[in-house]
């Protein structure tokens, strides 16, 4: 386990081959528990799964792409991405419809776009490059701290707050939170920030009533079974009739139009119900080892925008999949936000596989990783391309007697 645990390439398969498995779980439970109410609407028990699974490969290629490029690109792109998600979050409280009491979505057609999902992206890239700047001046006081990274926390958290997106206001504090941790910022200042957070949450909390009302649901969701409290109520049915195995996959009950959203914020409770305990443990586990693969990352690359921003990200999907499935087994307030990875929504979906896209880009910034890539030789399309004559990168045999021979074409 040593020696596995100290190979350069580890967090880089490491983060790869979990981010498949969530992903390949993902498009399999949201053809379970979307074919019902599919089949109802649309006329296809396939119609949102298709979507999805075009989203997905949407999201691969963009994953690709940000793991090739150079760190330098994702300090530069944090900027013009703020700046974009500061307009798509004003843009939405003029243009943006109203669901379940939240201003979230622009629909443009059959395409739906939630700018709040970029905006975690965004904010996480800007935060670390603007703290990276700072600690390399030499000017890192946690005074500096307020200006400007608690301006633009407070102006992003502000537009989310007033579509009423809870979630998501407190995932962005999670990022904030973290890129404050790792710069090493005094526990005092944790301290005020969180008794600032918790007195704007009571203040949204009592003003909203629909907010008020998941509270008491949560506090006692079986008063409420069949008002605010029905959806709590019926995932726990969910959960609690999967048994240590579940009914099998495909056999949910619940998806029969029972829970509602049950593809999106309420998939955990269908895994819960269709695979069992073992295969909830099975989800944790995925999500506890994509953290520890960002966090090893973070810990093993000495460039402080990388350590940053792998935190970040950690903090933003980890810290979302916590609060989902919190929500699912009724130990936080229902708040609306997906599964990362797991649940419908091509919205959320794109901006995360970007993020591990860049956490791929990072691991290569290990010691001894890029020489162990080197050495690796061609990829499969390269070496499948040179098979089938349509060129592709020459293949190298070891050094013989100290000279090197290049395999040429026959």
């Amino acid at each position: 386990m040593r020696e596995l645990l100290g190979r350069p390439l580890f967090s880089y398969y490491l983060l790869a081959g979990v981010s498949a498995l969530l992903m390949a779980l993902g498009l399999m439970m949201v053809l379970s528990a979307s074919s019902i109410e599919a089949l109802q609407t649309r006329g296809s028990a396939f119609a949102l799964f298709g979507r999805q699974l075009i989203a997905m490969l949407l999201g691969l290629l963009l994953m690709w792409i940000c793991s090739r490029l150079p760190v330098r690109y994702f300090r530069l792109a944090g900027y013009p991405l703020m700046v974009l998600a500061v307009l798509g979050l004003v843009l939405v409280l003029f243009i943006g419809q109203s669901e379940l009491g939240a201003q979230r979505w622009i629909y443009i057609g059959e395409l739906t776009i939630q700018p709040s999902e970029p905006a975690k992206l965004a904010f996480a890239l800007w935060g670390a490059d603007l703290l990276a700047r700072r600690a390399r001046s030499g000017t890192m006081e946690w005074r500096h701290l307020f200006i400007p990274l608690m301006p633009g926390a407070v102006i992003l958290a502000l537009l989310v707050m007033l579509g009423s997106d809870l979630g998501t206001t407190l995932v962005l504090m999670m990022i904030f939170l973290s890129l404050l941790w790792v710069v090493g910022a005094p526990l005092r200042l944790f301290g005020g920030i969180l008794a600032v957070a918790a007195l704007a949450a009571v203040v949204m909390i009592s003003t909203e009533g629909y907010r008020l009302g998941r509270v008491e649901a949560w506090l006692d969701p079986w008063k409420y079974a069949q008002s605010t409290g029905y959806q709590a109520v019926q995932g726990q049915i969910a959960m609690g009739s999967g048994g240590w195995f579940g009914l099998g996959l495909g056999s949910s009950r619940q998806k029969w139009s029972w829970i509602p959203h049950a593809e999106s914020d309420f998939i955990f409770s269908i895994i819960g119900e269709e695979l069992g305990l073992m295969g909830t443990l099975v989800v944790v586990a995925l999500f506890g080892l994509l953290g520890y693969a960002g966090l090893r990352v973070a810990v093993r690359v000495k460039d402080t925008f990388v350590r940053l921003a792998a935190a970040a990200i950690v903090a933003w999907i980890v810290g979302q999949a916590i609060v989902n499935i919190g929500a699912v087994i009724g130990v936080v307030p229902i708040t609306g936000i997906p599964l990362p990875l797991v649940s419908y929504g091509g919205s959320a979906l794109l901006p995360t596989l970007a993020a591990l896209g860049m956490l791929l880009s990072f691991a290569k910034q290990e010691p001894g990783a890029r020489e162990a890539l080197a050495a690796r030789g061609p990829g499969p399309a390269a070496r499948g391309l040179s098979l089938l004559g349509l060129g592709g990168p020459a293949r190298t045999r070891r050094p013989v007697n100290g000279r090197r021979y290049v395999k040429g074409p026959t």
